[in-house]
């Protein structure tokens, strides 16, 4: 049975493919080529991905990045379509889902959305509530270094406090839309922002997400 992981890993390899390896993303300094290696890298060397959040490891990072960066565009799409190897970790189902549905669907809008002619894609009921529960739990994280407080509302009313703290800016939208205005991606989330002109303009720049 497919998962929600398993179509948004699909998709990127797809949008990988179809944008080249020197399209933009919207990871900052990123090309697609970058972007392809980092999903690789993340899955198959976990000794070098946990220079991601351990700083004495970022070092290694990105000398294993710099490597990966160097194979042939095709091998890195090909490497994210067939997913991580069988002894991995990634390669269990219920690790898959937990750990790469969100992952994918960032970073497939961060090839989407880079391009001048995006639209927003209409996302089935099923897979926006699986976001908007990723959202919820995470929100916090998310939301930790944001300069006010910050909520995050669906159009159904469901919220989620980001941060605490006054003045508030409530940021409303689609569970699709609100986890990328929290991971960082705010210039490209389609969403709507109440507050204080002030604390709207701090928090659109923030340095929100992991």
């Amino acid at each position: 049975m497919s998962t929600h992981a398993k179509r948004e890993r699909l998709l990127l390899a797809d949008l990988l493919e179809a944008a080249g390896p020197q399209a933009p993303t919207l990871c900052q300094g990123w090309t697609a080529r970058d972007l392809a290696a980092h999903v690789v890298v993340r899955e198959r060397r976990p000794d070098a991905a946990a220079g991601l959040v351990i700083g004495p490891l970022k070092s290694r990072r990105d000398r294993v990045m710099a490597e990966f960066t160097e194979k042939p565009y095709e091998e890195l799409i090909q490497l994210i379509r067939t997913g991580p190897p069988r002894m991995s970790p990634f390669g269990l189902k219920q690790v898959d889902e937990a750990a790469n549905t969100v992952e994918f669907y960032i970073h497939t809008e961060d090839v989407r959305r880079a391009q001048p002619d995006w639209t927003p894609r209409e996302l089935d009921p099923v897979f926006a509530d699986v976001l908007w529960a990723r959202t919820e739990k995470a929100a916090r994280v998310l939301g930790r270094k944001a300069p006010v407080g910050l909520v995050l509302r669906r159009p159904d009313g469901q919220t989620a406090v980001a941060h605490r703290g006054t003045p508030v800016v409530t940021v409303t939208g689609e569970p699709g839309e609100l986890l990328l205005f929290a991971f960082g991606r705010q210039d490209a989330a389609r969403v709507e922002l109440e507050g204080e002109p002030d604390a709207i303009g701090r928090m659109t720049t923030a340095k929100l997400g992991m």
